[in-house]
């Protein structure tokens, strides 16, 4: 498996449920950023690389393949880790550890999906029973019928432009959803497929998860 096909996990600073441990298989990758390392540890995953400041960790982690970059900086530890990733050419992302902490850390790391969306992949933002992603620009995601609860389609600036949800509790067809009102919040699964379009501009999906992200995951990519 190359890494175009394989998924770049990052895991950062929270505490990793027992669900939300990665498997990564034969070409994926694991970056620990700072306190992350201590959570993949924790599991008995080894990182391929560990990169961050230090700061939370408290200490330079022993490991063969450590970046240290410095405290004062631009990017932060997890904008450094999904560049890393890009360059080595992946293309889907898992975050772990980046949702549920610091409401600025949260709402970056949610930026960040869409920084992911404008050059050409896809992250999920997975925290405590809650996953996001984004999709833009014709990219349509698809739902399995396994999924329950509840879904939120948010435009995440300007106008996303001619959205379409099907085989939601409610519907969309073609519709312009702007980022100054929240109509999309708390739509609801009905038990079968669901697909959420947006010709052009971004969407911010967020989710509420059983506990099986990972075995609905490969439905997931947008295409």
């Amino acid at each position: 498996m190359s890494s175009a096909s394989g998924i770049c996990y990052i895991v950062g600073a929270m505490s990793l449920t027992p669900d939300l441990r990665p498997y990564p298989t034969q070409g994926d990758y694991v970056i620990a950023a700072d306190l992350g390392f201590d959570s993949l540890m924790a599991y008995g995953v080894n990182p391929d690389l560990a990169v961050g400041d230090f700061d939370s960790l408290g200490h330079r982690p022993n490991h063969p393949n450590v970046i240290q970059l410095p405290a004062e900086k631009d990017d932060t530890d997890m904008v450094y880790a999904l560049r890393k990733g890009l360059e080595l050419g992946y293309r889907r992302f898992v975050m772990l550890g980046g949702v549920g902490g610091r409401l600025e850390h949260t709402l970056g790391n949610l930026q960040l999906l869409d920084w992911l969306a404008l050059h050409g992949a896809q992250g999920f933002l997975a925290g405590e029973k809650t996953v996001a992603t984004c999709i833009r620009d014709g990219r349509t995601i698809t739902f399995p019928p396994s999924m329950s609860g509840y879904l939120s389609v948010f435009c995440n600036s300007g106008t996303a432009e001619r959205v379409t949800l099907t085989g939601l509790k409610y519907p969309l067809d073609r519709y312009d959803l702007t980022g100054g009102f929240p109509l999309g919040v708390s739509n609801q699964f009905l038990g079968e497929e669901a697909r959420v379009s947006a010709e052009k501009g971004s969407l911010i999906l967020v989710w509420k998860d059983g506990g099986d992200f990972y075995a609905k995951l490969p439905k997931l990519w947008a295409v």
